[in-house]
């Protein structure tokens, strides 16, 4: 009754109100919320507080901005969706907002889009070597077909093209990065999708609970990382029992040119390492798919392999807690450069090479 009566009260004030209805269109920070409302960045904060504290809201930290969406759950969730259906989108101070909530939109769009240019040459160069995205976006949904997905997780969202993919079957999508550059793209594309939130964070320290998410997807991720079995483990902690991992990277190969030149940590991942780190992580049952491009015979190419992983459905059966020592020496073999990347910051950057900025 408490938390009913607070979330009642921080509704019942124009301004919030009207806050709540923009932000339930996408997230927004301070300066832009400020920038659609036409108030001041206190008195704009001071609302924002207010709202989140009553469980309206929630607040995610990017740097030194902070990004305000609905909350996912909770009494201020189920509070807000009524409030929402009550709400008169023809009100003048309404169309006011959301026509100013447009021109934010769209910078952020050619933000996106000239971030998008300056990357454009590195992403031609590794999309001529694989094979077609669309054929890889058609092999992870149908990986994907028996499942009801409450919950998506995409480690290293890049532009956040995953959760767009999967957007229309998915109950809630959260898309992790350390880029601040390929986030905000990511934000622009997902802009028709308020159900997906992307955030800030490491492939190794993910800041979700344990066995909360139906699906974790790592795509094209571990090759730029120095321990792809720690993701691997992190990744499998967040899944329910029953869960599923989707895993998609390219397989062993030659190309040594592309440690320098695309930041790659590793050449490639063979099958049987990726099966032993899913193994140590919980997950026994493993199923590779290679995807081969459609090129002419002796033309460069790359090998696109697609690994499902599902996790044990009893819950007495989680991830193991991976230490340093545990590991064998074939367990961790990087051959790209030895420096040069940390965390997913360049697999961010990288990823988005192969990546439609539409």
């Amino acid at each position: 009754m408490d938390d009913l009566l607070a979330a009642l009260r921080a509704t019942a004030e124009p301004t919030r109100l009207r806050a709540l209805i923009v932000l339930a269109e996408c997230e927004l920070t301070v300066g832009e919320l400020c920038r659609v409302l036409g108030q001041s960045q206190p008195r704009v904060s001071r609302h924002l507080r207010l709202l989140t504290e009553a469980g309206l809201l929630d607040r995610q930290t990017q740097g030194t901005s902070v990004f305000y969406r609905p909350a996912h759950v909770g009494v201020g969730r189920n509070l807000l969706d009524a409030v929402l259906a009550l709400v008169d989108l023809d009100h003048s101070a309404v169309e006011r907002d959301l026509d100013r909530l447009a021109v934010v939109r769209a910078a952020r769009a050619e933000a996106a889009a000239s971030y998008f240019e300056s990357i454009a040459d590195d992403w031609d160069a590794l999309r001529n070597l694989h094979i077609a995205d669309e054929d890889l976006e058609h092999a992870l949904l149908g990986a994907v077909e028996d499942l009801d997905i409450h919950t998506l997780l995409d480690v290293g969202t890049g532009t956040g093209r995953v959760l767009e993919l999967f957007a229309p079957r998915i109950g809630f999508g959260i898309g992790i990065d350390l880029s601040p550059q390929m986030l905000n793209v990511a934000r622009s594309r997902l802009d028709d999708f308020p159900h997906c939130t992307v955030r800030q964070g490491d492939a190794y320290g993910l800041d979700l609970e344990p066995a909360t998410v139906d699906v974790v997807v790592l795509h094209h991720v571990l090759h730029f990382l120095d321990d792809p079995r720690a993701a691997i483990a992190e990744a499998a902690r967040t899944l329910r029992p029953g869960g599923r991992l989707l895993i998609v990277d390219f397989a062993e190969h030659d190309h040594r040119h592309m440690g320098q030149e695309f930041a790659h940590r590793w050449l490639g991942l063979a099958g049987v390492d990726v099966a032993n780190w899913c193994r140590r992580a919980g997950i026994d049952h493993v199923e590779a798919t290679y995807l081969e491009p459609s090129h002419a015979p002796g033309t460069p190419s790359l090998t696109t392999v697609l690994w499902v992983a599902d996790m044990p459905a009893s819950s007495e059966i989680r991830p193991q807690d991976l230490r340093p020592q545990d590991l064998r020496p074939q367990d961790l073999r990087p051959q790209g450069p030895q420096a040069g990347l940390e965390g997913l910051a360049d697999a961010a950057t990288f990823r988005a090479t192969q990546e439609t900025a539409s």
